[in-house]
């Protein structure tokens, strides 16, 4: 991989299902030269808002789990610590990148590459391109859950799924293709207009 990406953080987030989501779970795994380092961090989050029932039964996360948590502001150092300097993935990483940029309001991706639009660009062809999905096609969920220790949805689970989706995609391609199929997944925030001037 080109040096820019050498290293990058694959990103998942779980929310409150408010409105918007606040962060209930973040979670991280690096890789470098598209191999999964064994590193790999998460952290919980108290959120102002309950967690809705309806949310609980997507990620399994309840207000009882997230009740001695820290807040987001305790963890955002801990976060960035990580992720300041690196480029970051996640599958339709526009979630991610919304509620991470919500959270910590200082905070923008060095670059955040979406393996969503790379599985669609790559792979057309297939019925769904949801992460679980893609996960069983490329035969990587037990992977995924032995390396987070969690199942689907599960922010750890849902990173992990993400990196060795990334990997997969881009081992697909030739080596001299995969800097500009990277490219081209790459997540460009709208600027706002204040941001102009």
């Amino acid at each position: 991989m080109d040096d820019m990406i050498e290293r990058i953080w694959a990103v998942d987030v779980e929310g409150n299902g408010g409105s918007p989501p606040e962060i209930v779970e973040v979670a991280i795994v690096e890789l470098k030269d598209l191999e999964l380092t064994g590193r790999s961090l998460s952290w919980r989050v108290k959120p102002i808002e309950p967690i809705k029932p309806a949310v609980t039964r997507i990620h399994g996360i309840t207000n009882e789990d997230v009740a001695s948590a820290p807040s987001i502001e305790d963890i955002e150092d801990g976060v960035r610590t990580w992720i300041d300097d690196l480029p970051i993935v996640g599958h339709n990483v526009k979630v991610e990148v919304d509620a991470l940029t919500r959270a910590f309001p200082e905070w923008s991706p060095v670059a955040a590459y979406d393996t969503l639009a790379l599985a669609r660009s790559l792979h057309p062809e297939l019925e769904s391109h949801a992460l679980g999905k893609l996960g069983g096609h490329f035969n990587l969920t037990g992977r995924a859950a032995n390396i987070s220790g969690g199942s689907d949805h599960e922010a750890g689970y849902d990173a992990a799924l993400c990196a060795l989706l990334l990997k997969a995609l881009l081992e697909s391609i030739p080596p001299a293709q995969r800097f500009s199929a990277l490219q081209s997944c790459l997540y460009r925030p709208p600027v706002s207009q204040g941001d102009l001037f």
